[in-house]
């Protein structure tokens, strides 16, 4: 048992047998509503993944640089000369 479940029961049995039969009604009544009501799965309900694909999506499609190069490290090494022109970097030297 959950120590939140713990503690309200303890306050539970405190109350006068009247007092507990309303809170029993209550949280019936408050099970009941739920049940009856569909609610969507929240976020943490779903796979990563699903999550994942789901924001990909809202997001659209996202345009690279040279989509053309297909070999990832052929595609970095274009990438970093580009930038180094731009910006005057050297990458391979050696303080």
């Amino acid at each position: 048992m959950s120590p939140l479940l713990q503690e309200a029961l303890s306050l539970a049995l405190r109350l006068n047998p009247k007092e507990r039969l309303q809170l029993i009604e209550q949280v019936a009544s408050s099970v009941e509503h739920e049940l009856n009501t569909d609610y969507p799965p929240t976020p943490s309900e779903k796979h990563w993944g699903k999550n994942l694909l789901r924001l990909l999506d809202e997001i659209g499609p996202i345009e690279l640089d040279h989509p053309e190069i297909e070999d990832p490290v052929e595609w970095v090494k274009t990438i970093r000369q580009e930038q180094a022109m731009k910006h005057n970097i050297t990458w391979d030297t050696k303080s």
